[in-house]
């Protein structure tokens, strides 16, 4: 427990210095490059093996491509460079057809196509929103929805847990558990909301960001933000899950040991998988459709 905590505090150190650099390109560098350790864990993950490394060596240049889509002259590359890494991978597979598996290569390829979703999610909401505020606390919001969930089923399963929610995928998890963490996400977000408010008030000087403002306005929007959260966190334990599914069949214990105590990227991160995506796709549809 005492090295989770201090794994925990050094990683939110961490996490304030990189949001620190929100607005400079550093920061979509800092997203690539954790994107790609957590696509080499999955490849580790899969056993695809030392001579099958060109396989991850093409998932590098494919994941920068990816994160810097926002720059003009990069998206112009995203559709022909994601045809050509297709293309290469159909070309490692004939070429070693008798020593890589069809099977491990297109788990490999899917889990990482997912997981570099996941982390464009982030970069997308950092550049479709005008109010860099609240692209700072929509992240943030993804992040408390998805470990503060996990924290909050880690001590209600610890405490309460009687009961097994998916005892063949993952032992550990309970019932009562997954309830505490939908909770705890819901409040947690209530709480987070309140305090960036708070924050915005006084950066602005006495004026909130125009989101948090309009939420402000009613109470209403306090329990939205609760179901959002207890909806979040839904998301968080199927991801979380469908990675311990993973691990489970590749019989590994932890996809890394990057983090003392949490294991490696993708162990800290699976929880985010599905919440970063829906969070993205809902700010493309009010920015898009209810402008």
């Amino acid at each position: 427990m005492k090295t989770r905590i201090i794994t925990a505090a050094v990683g939110l150190c961490v996490l304030a210095v990189v949001m620190l650099m929100f607005n400079t390109l550093v920061f979509e560098t800092v997203v690539a490059l954790i994107a790609i350790i957590a696509v080499h864990e999955i490849y580790k993950a899969f056993a695809l093996g030392e001579k099958e490394s060109h396989i991850f060596i093409a998932f590098v240049p494919y994941t920068f491509l990816v994160m810097f889509s926002h720059v003009p002259a990069v998206k112009a590359l995203l559709v022909p460079g994601s045809y050509l890494l297709a293309v290469y991978l159909a070309v490692c597979l004939l070429w070693h057809n008798q020593t890589l598996s069809a099977a491990k290569l297109g788990g490999m390829v899917v889990f990482s196509g997912l997981m570099i979703a996941c982390f464009y999610s982030i970069v997308f909401i950092k550049n479709h929103l005008n109010n860099q505020f609240e692209s700072i606390y929509l992240i943030m919001m993804i992040l408390c929805f998805a470990w503060g969930g996990d924290s909050a089923a880690y001590f209600a399963g610890r405490y309460f847990g009687k009961h097994k929610l998916a005892p063949v995928v993952s032992p550990h998890k309970t019932i009562e558990g997954a309830i505490g963490g939908v909770l705890g996400s819901g409040a947690l977000g209530v709480l987070c909301t309140l305090a960036a408010q708070a924050l915005s008030v006084h950066l602005a000087g006495g004026k909130a960001c125009l989101l948090l403002e309009r939420m402000s306005a009613s109470a209403v929007s306090y329990l939205v933000v609760f179901i959002l959260g207890m909806a979040c966190s839904l998301l968080g334990i199927l991801g979380d899950l469908f990675a311990s599914a993973v691990k489970r069949q590749c019989a590994i214990k932890d996809y890394g040991t990057i983090f003392p105590g949490h294991g490696g990227i993708m162990d800290r991160f699976d929880s985010v998988t599905f919440i970063a995506p829906a969070a993205a796709l809902l700010v493309w549809l009010t920015t898009t459709f209810l402008k």
